[in-house]
């Protein structure tokens, strides 16, 4: 992704990440999409930690591989040009997972931000985390509806 423009630097704050996806060599849809998912997780971000958008510190998100993740996914989606993308629910696993907070319970306080906003998960959870802040924006951000 480095032929797209992605800096391999850590992205503190939605601004730099928003600086970072408008200097892409990439097309609008791209850019678009990525900026929607990156407000889902700064939202989400600032869920947990009872804060405004814009005072929200990313940690893993906000790293170059992060972004680039999100990047191939979108760039992923306008190559296929859905009509319609479904999914079923989410697993999100169970136990806990060590991150820069430290050892935090799954589904991560960011994740299940993300998750009540309308992602319906799995009743039995696997062990380990299944799904992360990011992977539940994309989710958020790209399917139209889920079945059972």
């Amino acid at each position: 992704m480095q032929a797209a423009g992605v800096p391999d630097a850590h992205h503190h704050d939605l601004g730099e990440v928003t600086a970072t996806i408008d200097a892409l060599c990439a097309s609008e849809r791209v850019k678009r999409d990525m900026h929607a998912i990156y407000r889902i997780l700064a939202e989400a971000e600032a869920a947990a930690h009872g804060c405004s958008v814009d005072e929200t510190h990313f940690h893993e998100v906000g790293n170059g591989e992060a972004i680039e993740n999100v990047l191939a996914i979108c760039l992923a989606v306008e190559t296929l040009d859905p009509v319609e993308i479904v999914a079923t629910r989410v697993q999100t696993g169970a136990g806990t997972v060590v991150c820069a907070h430290g050892k935090l319970p799954v589904p991560a306080p960011a994740t299940a931000a993300v998750i009540a906003r309308g992602i319906p998960v799995c009743e039995r959870c696997l062990p380990g985390e299944r799904c992360t802040p990011t992977s539940a924006a994309v989710i958020l951000h790209f399917v139209d509806r889920f079945e059972a």
